[in-house]
């Protein structure tokens, strides 16, 4: 009889051949460290999956947030956020601290609400940078940040007139060590926000939507999917690289956006090599109002084809909406739009966004569409007209 022997959270399992598991015990030695985020672009995961695009993202991070880090998998490190919470953040994202000392409780302090001349804030004082999680709710227009380790100590909440956006803040103590933060906006639509440590304090800055709602006033990023080293997709006929077509409708549609006035910041405007933490920090710099990353799909079936949208946040549903409803006027099969989507780009909540996968070019079909210069100019006009759509319906 053969024995496997699995170290699964911290818990050893005895497998034996026939697959019964015949002894749960602790195990010995588990690390209970103490480290700090690091890198460009640190993030938590839900578990150790791994598909083609890295694992379920729970949340991006600001750089030096503490975490408790109790166990190790392969690349990642398991971390306590909260009593009844863990994740997983990859190993080469985290900084051991040591000699540090844990407190009992990490408290809040009383808050503040304000605004700038783009901007509203959420400033919550706390004792330690702590990690955290946002949601986007829609009817009513909602931003939720759970704050993990934290433990209610707000006795008030000043909001001034300078805030906008904001309509109200709330709190609740959701589990003993979980803080939620509930703000309430004004507008139906939301057009993003930011979350980030000044010092301890935790800032929430809440972008407010522009005062006028047209193409011509707004700053728009295109990104064209792949590039350089990274070819995509190739053509079940032609043997055309997905680097290339996306990068063709990216130029119509920058064109296209122009000619109504637009602001357009293109990711690349030649065949280069871009990394996804590349791409996003660039975007972080650039400051859109929206981003639409142009793709093309392809699959192990040869049937597969159609138009699909993605958007990984509920605020970016509508404008991902819009836009496949615009593509499919063109006679393209209805590949569907996913939400919840895990791809890089969808994960930012800076600005709405929208990965469009135009069609497959591993369907013969749609490969010949994709190649014809003509529909390509089409694609990038519907993609235009979607989000006009997106922004009268705003109004």
């Amino acid at each position: 009889m053969v024995k496997v022997v699995f170290l699964i959270l911290g818990l050893t399992f005895e497998l034996h051949s026939f697959g019964r598991i015949v002894k749960p015990k602790p195990s010995h030695g588990i690390m209970v460290k103490t480290g700090k985020t690091t890198g460009p672009l640190p993030f938590l995961k839900y578990g150790p999956g791994i598909d083609r695009l890295g694992g379920a993202k729970m949340t991006y991070l600001d750089t030096a947030i503490v975490l408790q880090v109790v166990d190790s998998l392969k690349d990642d490190y398991i971390v306590q956020l909260s009593k009844n919470h863990r994740a997983f953040i990859p190993k080469e994202n985290v900084q051991f601290i040591p000699d540090y000392r844990k407190p009992d409780y990490y408290l809040t302090s009383s808050w503040k609400v304000s605004g700038d001349d783009k901007y509203d804030y959420v400033t919550i004082a706390l004792d330690e940078r702590l990690p955290y999680k946002s949601i986007q709710q829609t009817d009513p227009s909602r931003i939720i940040v759970d704050i993990y380790g934290a433990t209610g100590n707000t006795n008030w909440i000043t909001q001034l007139k300078s805030a906008k956006e904001i309509k109200q803040v709330s709190h609740e103590q959701l589990e003993d060590d979980v803080f939620r933060v509930s703000i309430d906006l004004k507008h139906s639509k939301q057009w993003g926000y930011s979350i980030g440590y000044k010092n301890k304090t935790l800032v929430i800055a809440v972008k407010r939507q522009p005062e006028r709602l047209s193409i011509r006033h707004l700053n728009i990023a295109i990104d064209a999917g792949h590039g350089g080293s990274s070819s995509g997709a190739i053509g079940v006929k032609s043997g055309s690289e997905e680097k290339k077509v996306n990068l063709l409708i990216a130029k119509e549609l920058e064109k296209y956006l122009k000619r109504r006035g637009a602001r357009v910041f293109m990711t690349r405007s030649t065949d280069i090599d871009l990394s996804m933490v590349d791409r996003t920090l660039m975007l972080r710099k650039a400051n859109p109002d929206l981003l639409i990353s142009i793709h093309h799909n392809a699959g192990s079936s040869p049937g597969a084809k159609g138009v699909s949208t993605y958007y990984r946040y509920l605020g970016s549903k509508q404008l991902s909406v819009d836009i496949l409803n615009r593509i499919l006027e063109l006679g393209l099969a209805d590949f569907g739009n996913i939400g919840s989507f895990n791809f890089a780009l969808n994960g930012p909540t800076e600005y709405p966004n929208c990965l469009v996968e135009v069609a497959f070019m591993s369907n013969e079909e749609d490969e010949k569409r994709i190649n014809n210069p003509i529909f390509q100019r089409k694609v990038a006009k519907k993609i235009r007209e979607g989000m006009i759509d997106w922004i009268r319906k705003v109004k």
